[in-house]
């Protein structure tokens, strides 16, 4: 009888096992214990009718404590569920009006089987490789188990962080675990990469998501396969399991039924309090902005003010986490008048925004206060991502009708030429932006932040969705305090008419960089914007990949210094040159193609903000005596960060 069968006065409790004392079990017991055949089966006090080999004793006594805790720990699960469902039978029920398959992966996995079956030699041909490899590997496992020094068959790639415990090396059932599953990973994958005939756009998508299927089946991502799971479980005695059920339930619950996983522990951070500290003051704002200027720190500024337009798509205190790494306070002890626009969390009243607007309402009107606040005709700006798209747009509007208020341009890590986009380019055809706005109107004309969150995470999804799994739910883990990842799960909604005409005109047309985009009735050229550019891209960005941000350095008119950083889409970024961290690469000149600007670019060891400070003293000069928020001509408002960016989505 199990434990929720007893009805005669409460759950059994398993027979107490007679303590021993023993050494700690290390890595190569644990992961033992959870490869041993029949492992699912026992349970506390079963004994095999086989004669132990006197090293393995402890080994099976682990698995005994092992199977005890389990038992012990699925009684108490039970109750915490039922406690968890009584308490939120209304939790929130898929509405039916989102397609099954919004993605449209269906149709991507039939075009990879029509490719499969129209070329089956190919695909015979491929079999045999499978079992050549499978082949290969029992091979060097025989070997291995005789006592032979082997090196094995196939290893994880450099960089691959799932398998370093020891023990999918040192034992064999989980190297050979491990290994199977690389081999079939591979396998996959390139099967799909060398298919002929196939649509390119739909055989991306299915390459796509057949590493989302290979990732979520690692082995790694199984409680009994997984050694530092086991290890967790043998040293709380399964507390971590329940531990990890609480967690899993409170996710569900933060997402109203979805599952809505917890990156950081952010209600450790304070915006204000410590997070998103520098002293400034709002000065401006409307529908969707707040315009934040920062309090000086030298006696002295930069004559031309700084401008940074974040995306909307994040806050942006990425800029301003700690003072440590805060690029916002860097700036301003460089001695520059720092102005950040803090978009709105909007809700469904601003449904009908478009583009035009964030362009008009958010950069336009953030220059003409800053002119009020300093009286400075010439601003430099800074654009990060959407912000730097957007920044992009305007200039060549600005181009357009002889608007010259900025001096010059700085881009983080932003794109305004979208053919090698990357992954996200295969969320945009038809069938998948029309799902994205019946998501939208089901919401209120509104995307919520967690849906596009959820597609920046799936770049990444060993790092940033099952490395949570694994760490939330089977080690039972509680969020860290990591200011980044806190930043990261602070998701921000977009308005429909914004976000729809982001990915259909940019991501889908791409009619900036083609020269075909209209606005307020002007065709758009980016050749036309002839003011000093300052590019950043990241190494290993995947949102915006390096060659992209090369190919929109190439469309401006004027003098463009592109630069590249160790990296990816946020630290190559917010890389404070205290740390010494990454290297960056330089080369003044811009030639044809990324490569040829590799061949020649000098690599330097650290942060590339002194180089970029110095370039932009190059374009900005002047001093004059540095300015407080509110010596001008606008009032404040509230202390930074303001209330904008604390609404939450």
């Amino acid at each position: 009888m199990t434990q929720a069968e007893d009805k005669s006065g409460g759950a059994k409790k398993p027979a107490k096992r007679k303590k021993k004392k023993k050494p700690k079990p290390g890595p190569e017991a644990a992961a033992a214990a959870a490869a041993a055949p029949g492992a699912a089966s026992r349970s506390s006090g079963q004994k095999e009718n086989v004669e132990i080999p006197h090293e393995n004793k402890s080994l099976y006594e682990d698995f005994d404590a092992l199977s005890e805790y389990l038992t012990e720990i699925s009684g108490k699960s039970q109750e915490v569920v039922r406690e968890f469902f009584a308490k939120h039978g209304d939790l929130r029920r898929m509405s039916g009006e989102v397609s099954a398959d919004p993605l449209n992966v269906g149709e991507a996995f039939q075009e990879m089987m029509k490719g499969l079956s129209a070329d089956p030699g190919t695909v015979m041909q491929r079999q045999f490789n499978l079992w050549g490899d499978y082949a290969k590997l029992m091979a060097t496992m025989s070997r291995r188990m005789s006592g032979e020094d082997v090196s094995p068959a196939i290893e994880p790639q450099a960089g691959d962080k799932r398998f370093a415990h020891p023990a999918w090396r040192e034992n064999q059932m989980l190297d050979f675990t491990k290994q199977s599953y690389l081999i079939f990973a591979r396998w996959l994958e390139t099967t799909i990469s060398q298919l002929e005939g196939m649509d390119e756009h739909e055989k991306s998508k299915a390459e796509f998501y057949a590493r989302q299927f290979v990732d979520a089946l690692a082995p790694t991502n199984f409680a009994m396969l997984n050694p530092e799971v086991i290890e967790a479980t043998l040293e709380s005695k399964g507390e971590n399991l329940l531990k990890g059920l609480s967690n899993l339930l409170e996710d569900i619950d933060r997402g109203h039924g979805e599952l809505a996983i917890r990156q950081a522990d952010s209600d450790h951070f304070k915006l204000g309090e410590n997070i998103a500290t520098t002293p400034g003051k709002v000065v401006y704002q409307n529908d969707i902005m707040q315009l934040i200027q920062y309090a000086p720190t030298t006696d002295k500024v930069a004559k031309r003010p700084m401008l940074i337009c974040p995306p909307w798509i994040n806050k942006f205190y990425i800029l301003d986490l700690q003072p440590k790494n805060s690029f916002i306070k860097w700036l301003v002890d460089q001695g520059r008048t720092v102005f950040v626009v803090s978009w709105v969390n909007p809700g469904r009243e601003l449904r009908d925004k478009t583009f035009e607007d964030y362009i008009n309402e958010g950069l336009f009107a953030a220059l003409s206060a800053i002119k009020k606040a300093t009286g400075e005709k010439k601003i430099d700006t800074i654009g990060y991502c959407i912000g730097g798209t957007m920044v992009s747009t305007a200039l060549a509007l600005m181009a357009k009708k002889g608007d010259n208020r900025i001096n010059s341009a700085t881009f983080f890590t932003a794109q305004a030429d979208f053919t090698e986009a990357g992954d996200l380019l295969l969320f945009v055809d038809d069938e998948q932006l029309d799902a994205i706005e019946k998501q939208m109107d089901a919401a209120g004309g509104v995307l919520e932040g967690r849906a596009m969150a959820t597609t920046f995470n799936m770049l990444r999804s060993n790092d940033l969705i099952w490395s949570f799994v694994i760490d939330n739910y089977m080690k039972g883990k509680s969020p860290a305090k990591f200011d980044l990842l806190s930043w990261n799960s602070d998701a921000t909604r977009m308005p429909k008419k914004v976000h729809l005409f982001y990915l259909r005109e940019f991501y889908q047309h791409n009619r900036l960089a083609r020269g075909e985009m209209i606005m307020d009735g002007e065709t758009l050229d980016l050749g036309a914007v002839d003011i000093p550019i300052f590019m950043q891209a990241g190494e290993t960005d995947h949102i915006a990949p390096y060659r992209s941000i090369y190919r929109t350095a190439k469309l401006f008119g004027g003098d463009v210094c592109y630069m590249l950083a160790g990296s990816g889409h946020i630290a190559g970024v917010v890389n404070h040159p205290d740390k010494m961290k990454y290297h960056h690469s330089t080369n003044s000149a811009l030639p044809a193609t990324i490569e040829q600007w590799q061949a020649n670019a000098e690599r330097h060891p650290g942060s590339w903000w002194p180089y970029w400070l110095k370039w932009l003293d190059g374009v900005s000069a002047g001093e004059v005596d540095a300015r407080v928020p509110g010596d001008g001509d606008l009032s404040i408002i509230e202390d930074a960060p303001g209330s904008y960016v604390k609404v939450k989505a």
